[in-house]
């Protein structure tokens, strides 16, 4: 077996949930409604989990032609035969309002992958009793997701606080010095709080993939 489909357009890899627990996730962003309806049709023929496309615009996702489907206009996300929450807690955290549509991609992709999400929103260190007061949300947590731009300091304070993994998101929220994301990037990289793993700028996507996999090793 090859382990993947040529569709011409696309080679879907068809292996990928046998080794990883997941079907492929779908890119959406420069293919056509009819290239993603191709691809998702092939992955739910050929595996059982779920099945997501991500950074859909509305307008890309009204023309997906899949039966099933569901989309988060927020988060834009397509998702179909979604997971049943399990065990493995994730709290998802915002530094601020404007981070939230970042944080809405880590909070529906966890949700979508099986993954019991709590939600925990602007909570930044300009005002650290918000913080300290969702300490308890945060406790409760297998990993924690921190999304925070600007100078990116949340993720230093909540990894100070906490003993589980938590992945920092790092977005371009901020004026120019906060340079587009790579501050809060950079920031978070070199936090004093040990072993935070950080992602790619309002990447809240690998976030939750990151967490997928620390729930895959703890569920062994």
């Amino acid at each position: 077996m090859s382990g993947f489909t040529d569709l011409g357009y696309a080679r879907v890899d068809t292996d990928r949930e046998s080794r990883q627990g997941l079907p492929e996730v779908v890119y959406g962003p420069g293919k056509q409604p009819a290239e993603i309806t191709g691809i998702v049709t092939e992955l739910l023929g050929r595996s059982t989990g779920p099945v997501l496309v991500t950074r859909v615009e509305p307008d890309v996702a009204a023309q997906v032609r899949v039966p099933g489907g569901t989309y988060d206009e927020t988060a834009r996300l397509l998702v179909w035969r979604p997971a049943a929450p399990g065990s493995f807690r994730v709290c998802v955290a915002t530094a601020g309002t404007s981070d939230w549509p970042v944080a809405a991609e880590s909070e529906a992709v966890a949700s979508a992958i099986g993954l019991s999400t709590t939600v925990v929103r602007d909570v930044g260190v300009a005002g650290i009793h918000r913080l300290m007061a969702a300490q308890d949300d945060l406790a409760q947590a297998d990993a924690v997701i921190v999304v925070a731009g600007m100078e990116g300091a949340l993720a230093s304070a909540v990894g100070g606080l906490v003993a589980c993994p938590v992945i920092a998101v790092p977005t371009s929220t901020g004026y120019g010095a906060a340079m587009e994301g790579v501050t809060a990037l950079l920031a978070m990289l070199t936090s004093c709080a040990a072993g935070l793993t950080v992602v790619n700028i309002d990447s809240g996507f690998s976030a939750a993939m990151a967490a997928h996999r620390l729930a895959a090793v703890a569920h062994r």
